[in-house]
């Protein structure tokens, strides 16, 4: 289950490209929450505050408690809109999420311990990670902010798939319903071009005639 994130907000009453832009000359972004019963709202947070919070994963994949003067909604991040060159956020889109309907959002992926196993010490071995993020289905008390991989045992020529994700209770991976074809590889550990192995090598020898004997 995710940390609790508060996020601080204000209702903003003016609209259109102009507010927008007066928006951001003060140091705020623009932002709307839309889904559930209720109606689409516009608001604004303070770009300090957001530019701070973008910078960690759990921003992106986690439940966020937006905070209206203490009136709590519980939303996701959908959408984020960045200047082109600038390090400024220019708009945010949140949807509101309920404790009791399945949701489906992506989740990041963490590898770990890669540095320790077998693959990993190898110079011969690129160890690739095939993915960054996987889509998950799960109650919003269940999402994860993220999901870890701990690829200490990862043995040279292995692949991890989709499959093999040790996943928190309550948590699914959908792609994982549509068939085997879906169950796509997340680590592969292959050996580097112009590298052999010992077991190579060692055919090599048995294979090699030795000193005198026929061709």
């Amino acid at each position: 289950m995710s940390n609790t994130h508060v996020i601080n907000v204000q209702r903003r009453e003016d609209e259109g490209k102009g507010a927008s832009r007066r928006l951001r000359i003060s140091g705020n972004v623009p932002a709307i929450v839309y889904g559930g019963e209720l109606a689409p709202v516009s608001i604004q947070l303070s770009h300090n505050d957001v530019w701070l919070a973008s910078q960690n994963d759990w921003f992106y994949s986690s439940i966020l408690d937006l905070s209206l003067n203490g009136d709590v909604q519980k939303v996701l991040l959908r959408d984020m809109q960045r200047h082109p060159y600038k390090q400024q956020i220019m708009h945010l889109d949140f949807q509101r999420v309920s404790e009791n309907e399945i949701l489906r959002t992506a989740v990041p992926l963490h590898f770990v311990n890669e540095e320790k196993s077998a693959a990993g010490k190898s110079s011969e071995v690129v160890v690739t990670h095939e993915l960054n993020e996987v889509v998950v289905e799960c109650l919003p008390k269940d999402l994860p902010e993220s999901i870890t991989i701990d690829l200490a045992e990862l043995a040279v020529g292995a692949v991890i798939h989709l499959s093999e994700l040790k996943l928190p209770e309550g948590v699914v991976i959908p792609e994982l319903k549509l068939g085997k074809e879906h169950d796509v590889a997340v680590v592969i550990a292959k050996a580097s071009r112009g590298s052999s192995s010992a077991e190579d090598e060692a055919a090599t020898d048995e294979e090699a005639p030795a000193e005198g004997e026929e061709k």
